[in-house]
């Protein structure tokens, strides 16, 4: 018999956001991980350009941060692939790239966090609308 957990998300607000990312990620959220995701964003979509960005936590135990906006992005990734993706699935996308560099060129015990987190969220990622589009991008 094959059960699956359903992984749903809570959006981080007000103290939980820095509660949370100092408990998970200390000082290197705001020193590294924040600005390479950021960065990767606009790699990824020309026609990102900042603004706010909510905070999510998935059930599994995941982080990942979107643009607050209802707008699409046009993605283009490193190896070709292109889609239009919303704000949430852009967000998913400039994290698991963030992840992944980082777990490769961060401190052991940071890289290791960034890894866990890049399969946590892929985990989640694998069940939304655009779970496609993303894996395209992220391939």
């Amino acid at each position: 018999m094959n059960v699956s957990t359903i992984i749903y998300r809570k959006e981080l607000i007000g103290s939980e956001r820095t509660e949370f990312t100092a408990k998970l990620l200390d000082v290197n959220f705001p020193l590294l991980l924040e600005p390479v995701i950021f960065a990767f964003a606009g790699k990824l979509s020309p026609e990102y350009s900042g603004g706010y960005w909510r905070m999510y936590t998935p059930s599994n135990g995941a982080f990942f941060m979107a643009p607050d906006t209802e707008r699409y992005f046009k993605v283009v990734s490193p190896n070709g692939y292109e889609a239009v993706l919303s704000a949430d699935a852009l967000g998913i996308t400039a994290c698991l790239f963030a992840y992944s560099q980082l777990s490769f060129t961060a401190s052991p015990a940071f890289a290791e966090v960034c890894a866990e987190q890049f399969h946590l969220l892929r985990e989640y990622m694998l069940d939304q609308p655009e779970a496609e589009g993303i894996l395209g991008v992220i391939d």
